[in-house]
């Protein structure tokens, strides 16, 4: 059987609640964060990210205190990261109620640090977050400091260079499609899935059930991140998985179509 597709909330958290904007910039709040868990857990989800978007831009760790209360409230695998410098940060997230930690300007700056946390935590515990730009037809670079800085790296690369220094899952973002709505970079996660040989979640773009098969499919992704559309009700996870499911791919749980497609 196929590994099923994974729908994966994410809850960018600033000053202790959830915002989101658009290529990173023009931040809003779209809520409370334990609240926001506790719903996507009920809904269906199949993992949540928790993700410290002004740790490392402030010099900081991770707030320990609010990803407890996130963890408290949900019953499925969450992702959590920002600000995480060695692996005793990484360790620091996992008691606190992660499963997974996802590192980005640190691994840029001592890629090394992937390989730590592997052996210390094991790979299933280690998520490069990869934050790309493009810079013309296939070609995209790496940003780190919350997509502030540009380092010059291609993204394809640094992706499978990652992997094979123990990262388990590669946290994909189009800076360029991020809070727009208009879709994911299908060819971005494409070429990306196919140079690394760990899971691809894809990031930046969602606006439409539509949007969400799409990367599953042929972008080549095997989740796909969302804030925006679901922060603000645009969609359910019913409705993404129904759609997922109606599509062919593999869903966890698989949803029972009713008439017209509806979830029953």
């Amino acid at each position: 059987m196929p590994l099923a597709k994974r729908i994966i909330p994410c809850l960018d958290v600033q000053d202790g609640r959830v915002v989101k904007g658009i290529s990173f910039a023009g931040l809003i709040d779209a809520g409370d964060a334990a609240g926001l868990a506790a719903r996507y857990d009920a809904e269906g989800a199949d993992e949540l990210a928790f993700l410290d978007i002004a740790a490392t831009r402030e010099g900081r760790r991770t707030f320990t205190g609010l990803l407890s209360r996130v963890a408290d409230r949900v019953f499925i695998p969450l992702t959590a990261g920002g600000g995480v410098t060695s692996a005793d940060d990484a360790g620091r997230l996992l008691r606190a109620g992660a499963d997974k930690v996802t590192v980005n300007t640190a691994a840029v700056s001592s890629p090394h640090l992937l390989s730590e946390i592997a052996e210390r935590f094991g790979r299933q515990c280690v998520v490069l977050a990869v934050d790309a730009a493009s810079r013309g037809p296939d070609r995209w670079e790496v940003f780190t400091h919350g997509g502030t800085r540009p380092t010059g790296l291609d993204a394809v690369e640094w992706a499978a260079r990652a992997a094979a220094l123990g990262a388990g899952e590669i946290l994909l973002t189009s800076i360029d499609q991020d809070g727009r709505q208009g879709g994911y970079d299908l060819r971005l996660t494409r070429v990306v899935a196919e140079a690394v040989g760990v899971p691809v979640i894809a990031s930046g773009g969602a606006g439409s059930p539509s949007d969400v098969v799409s990367v599953l499919g042929a972008g080549g992704a095997d989740a796909a991140l969302l804030a925006s559309l679901l922060h603000f009700r645009q969609a359910t996870i019913a409705q993404l998985k129904t759609a997922m499911a109606a599509a062919g791919l593999p869903v966890r749980p698989e949803p029972r179509l009713g008439t017209g497609g509806a979830v029953v």
